[in-house]
């Protein structure tokens, strides 16, 4: 089975918790097939910089181990697992292949973090690998970097002008 690109996203709220809506909209994104929601986690850091990892009771099913492929990618598994560190882990990662969210997240801010597999590129990456070809490069670009070349998001919509 191909698997498509995986993403890590950190949103963060200030001064807030992360609420349902982000949650909701990446299950309306799933169940069109555009991503899968891999994992999902939610944390809170405090003033003095210690992080909380909070209940995902509302979105985790009985039995599901919701948040603990994201603790141990992110360096979160102490607390994922209440300060103490995992004993069953599922996930062996070095510390070089770990991404510290928790140096992402401002102090008193709260985040949701997710990892999603992008369904709509498995069809591009399985022809690319048919034909022999390879990803050599990618990145995201950000909208302000858009607008500072002219491309706004009229644009976006109807394409670009000759």
């Amino acid at each position: 089975m191909t698997l498509g690109p995986m993403q890590l996203v950190v949103i963060g709220f200030e001064g807030g918790e992360p609420r349902g809506e982000i949650l909701a909209e990446l299950e309306l994104l799933a169940a069109r097939d555009v991503v899968r929601l891999v994992d999902v986690l939610a944390v809170r850091k405090a003033p003095d910089g210690s992080v909380q990892v909070l209940e995902l009771s509302a979105a985790a099913e009985p039995g599901s181990e919701l948040g603990n492929a994201l603790a141990a990618l992110t360096g979160l598994q102490a607390e994922a697992n209440g300060g103490a560190p995992s004993h069953a882990e599922r996930i062996d990662a070095s510390d070089e292949d770990v991404w510290f969210v928790a140096d992402a997240i401002p102090p008193g801010t709260a985040a949701a973090i997710a990892l999603l597999e992008h369904r709509w590129a498995i069809p591009l990456r399985e022809k690319m690998q048919g034909l022999g070809g390879q990803l050599l490069a990618e990145a995201w670009v950000h909208p302000l970097d858009l607008e500072a070349i002219g491309l706004t998001a009229a644009q976006e919509e109807t394409g670009p002008r000759d």
